[in-house]
């Protein structure tokens, strides 16, 4: 390998052995699997997957750093830009966190939700790690009062019954198993996992079927362009239907996505000719997903001109697409770090506070990479703060 990566443990190897055990039998009997099968079983097998098994995952001790574990001044932010949501709502309304992660956002939402005086009437947290939903579990009941901890229930599967309120999701959809395709004398292939002659796992392709296919000639006729020979990227057809299996329900309210992305037609660049496919492992970023399977978190960059497509298909309309600077910018994090800065109990607090509005808004940071998208449904008025309406910049997708 051309990059060096810390060695794993005994343990850690012996776990990404027993995956790649499964994943030879699965296929040895099934033959070669779609590259986004592959993935879903590296990040979600049971027991076995990244997200599944009990390995820490988030955090200095982890493999990446999210922005809600940096403070809590990203969720404030976040609750800033919803809460008037839920208080038009009314009594009934209910927030909706699509994957956890380590409980900080939670915890530093329902925090700022009861100090603006709008709690949900439910914290729901969808996510379907056993593992982590422990974790969470602990972190909130030790950092609430009773009162918050009550109102907080977790969910193994999107809600079934209609609900009114705010859908939040912040690097979920990265890590949504992608498909891989490449392009071949002009026509559509799709990137496989299989076993090479010695039992190692290698990628080939395979010509695409109809919904991969269609998905690629979509994006072709979109951007006005004809992907050349060799080309290879990812995409998810999938989208609109995970999108209204999670928010199907969702009968008026909000959505909030933040992730790492791109508009569609800065997505397919040429100069972009491998996608944007990455593996984490101990905060270094790598480009072979077939390195240590079940260890390594696999992601890939969000096309956010397909995410609004799929919002709009599920019902909800665009109501605003910014940077996340932007976003947070208009939610109030200059007011919200001055409020943290002046309650900060000494100087290392304060220079944190400094670092983490850097983090989160410098452009060589978070604060262009990472995109955010709201959409709105049966809502007359969308109660968004002024400045972040003027960040807008949905005419780019």
């Amino acid at each position: 390998m051309s990059f060096e990566l810390p060695d794993p443990g005994a343990d850690e190897r012996v776990h990404s052995d027993r995956l790649l055990t499964r994943l030879r039998e699965e296929i040895a009997a099934h033959g070669p699997m779609p590259f986004s099968q592959y993935m879903e079983r590296c990040l979600y097998a049971p027991g076995l997957g990244y997200y599944s098994a009990g390995k820490t995952k988030f955090g200095e001790a982890g493999d990446f750093i999210t922005a809600p574990e940096l403070g809590e001044l990203f969720a404030r932010c976040v609750v800033n830009a919803t809460y008037p949501v839920l208080e038009l709502l009314g009594e009934d309304a209910d927030f909706l966190e699509l994957g956890g992660g380590s409980g900080s956002f939670a915890e530093a939402a329902l925090k700022a939700f009861e100090a603006s005086g709008t709690l949900p009437r439910r914290y729901y947290i969808l996510e379907p790690s056993a593992d982590l939903r422990e974790r969470q579990r602990e972190r909130l009941l030790n950092a609430l009062p009773a009162s918050v901890f009550a109102r907080v229930l977790w969910l193994d599967r999107p809600p079934e019954q209609d609900w009114r309120g705010v859908l939040f999701a912040n690097e979920v959809i990265d890590a949504l198993p992608t498909t891989r395709f490449a392009m071949r004398a002009g026509e559509v292939y799709e990137e496989y996992v299989t076993l090479d002659g010695e039992g190692r796992l290698m990628r080939v392709d395979r010509p695409a079927d109809a919904l991969v296919s269609g998905a690629v000639r979509h994006v072709e006729r979109d951007i006005d362009t004809e992907f050349r020979d060799g080309y290879r990227s990812e995409v998810l057809p999938q989208l609109p239907y995970w999108i209204q299996a999670v928010a199907g329900s969702l009968t008026a309210g909000l959505m909030l996505f933040i992730d790492y992305g791109y508009v569609r037609r800065e997505y397919y660049l040429p100069e972009r000719s491998d996608g944007t496919l990455m593996a984490h492992y101990r905060h270094r970023a790598h480009n072979d997903p077939l390195y240590l399977p079940g260890l390594n978190d696999l992601t890939a960059s969000v096309d956010f001109t397909a995410l609004a497509e799929a919002g709009n298909n599920a019902g909800f309309g665009v109501a605003g697409y910014m940077p996340q600077a932007q976003f947070l910018i208009g939610s109030g994090l200059q007011a919200a770090f001055e409020s943290a800065y002046e309650n900060a109990s000494d100087e290392t607090v304060r220079y944190r506070l400094a670092q983490e509005v850097k983090k989160l808004t410098l452009p060589d940071q978070m604060g262009e990479r990472f995109q955010a998208m709201l959409f709105a449904r049966n809502m007359d008025v969308v109660p968004l703060p002024a400045e972040l309406l003027e960040s807008d910049q949905g005419d780019r997708l």
